[in-house]
Order: C-alpha cells, then sequence, then structure tokens
C-alpha cells in the first residue's frame, strides 16, 4: 500500500481529500478473496508527492520480499514512473511479477473502480510471468507501454 486516491477520504469539515487507514483489507473481504495475502502499508500519500526517495523505498521493499508476486496500490499520476523504477531496479530474472493498480475514484465514495482495479490486479499477479505490470479498468500493461490518457481519465497502450 501506497496511498493514492484508492485510499482517500473526504473530510467533510474541510472539504478535500485525505489519508486515514488503507481499506484494503475491507475491499479483500467484501470482494470475497480467496487468495493467501500479507497486506503491508508503506506510506499513504498521494502520488503526487511521491519522491525519489519514496520510489526507492518501494523499490527496496519489492527486493527484499520474499514473495514473488506482489501488487502494489498506487497513485495513477505517476505510477507509470513507480513502475520504471522498479524495472530497472529488478530484472525479471529476480522472479518477481510485480503489478501496480489504482483507482481514479475513492474506494470510499462507493461508486469507486478501485474494487474491480484490485480483483483484476489480483488475477493477473498470479497469472503473469516475472516482470512489472499496470493494472486498470480490466485491462494489464506492460510498464513501459502504457500511459494515462488524463483527458479520458483511462490508462492507455502506448
Amino acid at each position: 500500500m501506497t496511498g493514492g486516491t484508492f485510499d482517500k477520504e473526504y473530510n467533510e469539515l474541510t472539504g478535500s481529500l485525505a489519508f486515514k487507514e488503507t481499506h484494503l483489507p475491507e475491499m479483500l473481504r467484501l470482494g470475497r478473496c480467496r487468495v493467501d495475502v500479507s497486506v503491508r502499508t508503506l506510506m499513504m500519500i498521494d502520488s503526487l508527492e511521491m519522491t525519489d526517495a519514496d520510489r526507492a523505498l518501494i523499490v527496496e521493499h519489492c527486493r527484499l520480499a520474499a514473495e514473488s508476486r506482489l501488487l502494489i496500490t498506487h497513485g495513477t499520476d505517476t505510477m507509470v514512473e513507480t513502475a520504471s523504477a522498479l524495472a530497472a531496479a529488478l530484472h525479471p530474472a529476480s522472479g518477481k511479477t510485480i503489478v501496480l493498480t489504482g483507482a481514479m475514484i475513492p474506494y470510499a465514495f462507493g461508486s469507486s473502480d478501485g474494487l474491480f482495479n484490485l480483483g483484476s490486479a489480483l488475477s493477473f499477479v498470479q497469472a503473469l510471468p516475472p516482470g512489472v505490470y499496470l493494472a486498470m479498468n480490466g485491462r494489464c500493461f506492460a510498464w513501459d507501454r502504457v500511459k494515462k490518457n488524463r483527458e479520458s481519465g483511462v490508462f492507455e497502450s502506448t
């Protein structure tokens, strides 16, 4: 878990979006997930605020993880940059399959794409060969052949 829109909540007092706790355990429960998962929260930040040091922390945790299949929830604005950092540091020979996913609408809003994206990403991370991928809206992309279309609000192949 790194934060992003996935985990933002609306602050009724200030009218802003902020972070409290991750929604991931609830989402896994509601989605009736039967996959054995271990949840780790590395940070809870907006991806526009993510620094190179934050990306290095994500890379290091992935490098040191005993698991070979990793799913990262991440803000959509800089998801491709983090995927690039992971791909540069972790060669496919490492045997790690890493899938990043996120949401355009916060899960707490009720009409979020987050639950669907999480389910899709869980499926993709179990089936894909080692490498770094992004999973959004039922589609999976290689990290170096995807971009976020800010006008339409979807990820698309490049």
